[in-house]
This record gives C-alpha cells, structure tokens and sequence, in this order.
C-alpha cells in the first residue's frame, strides 16, 4: 500500500480507485454515496435450494418495478444462469459479476424458466435508478 499511495498510514481503504488513510467517516462516506455500482433489479437466491431440477444459478425471487430486469423480461422463478457470457452457479456470483460490469452496459442474461432456455438482453442501471 505504501507504493501505491506514498502513505504509512493505517488504516487505508481504496474506494473507486481513490484512497483514504485513516478512519475519515465523512470522507468514506462521502466516498461511498457518489459510488454508482450496477444493478440488473432482481433479488436472487441459490438456485441449489430454490430450484433444484435446474442445479445451479440465481432464482429470481423479486423483480424490481422499473428495473432491467423487468424492462427485459424476466420474471420471478426464473434461474439466471449466465450474465455476460460468464456462468453463474450462485447467487453471490450474479451480484458479484454484476457489481463489476459498468452502469449503462447491455450484457446477454441467459436464464431457464419452465424447464426451457432462453435469453434476452438487459441495460444495467446505476444503483438507486433501477
């Protein structure tokens, strides 16, 4: 940390690329509002424990009025099982994966409802605008 920010100060926390040494709650919240992470507008689960018969994915438990998701036709009890061409075999990984991808992106979601396979295409929204 010392080679990326010149500072020995502890601690150091990267938010967005940009760092704060020591504890500044303001700052760091500051910080952390003006953050705009991605969001596709589903709550997810294990599809594991939700949707056995198909294995692995995010079972969409809600969409979100408004939101990508919605504007792209998903629908509870589907099982999200790629976004972006890149396997999702749990939950934790769709938010993950999501969280990653810029605001304003169109990535293919592929998802399996009533047995069948399908996909469609969602615009990420910025956090707040789904």
């Amino acid at each position: 940390m010392v080679r990326r920010t010149g500072q020995q100060g502890v601690p150091v926390t990267e938010i967005d690329g940009q760092f704060v040494i020591g504890f500044d709650r303001p700052h760091l919240e500051h910080l952390l509002q003006r953050m705009s992470r991605p969001v596709l507008g589903v709550s997810v689960a294990d599809a594991s424990r939700h949707a056995p018969a198909v294995g692995r994915g995010a079972f969409v438990g809600k969409v979100h009025p408004g939101s990508p998701a919605q504007r792209a036709g998903l629908q509870k009890g589907d099982v999200i099982t790629e976004l972006g061409q890149r396997p999702i075999p749990d939950a934790a990984t769709l938010v993950d994966l999501s969280h990653r991808m810029a605001p304003g992106q169109q990535v293919r979601v592929q998802f399996v409802r009533d047995g069948q396979t399908r996909e469609t295409t969602a615009m990420l929204a910025p956090a707040g605008r789904a």
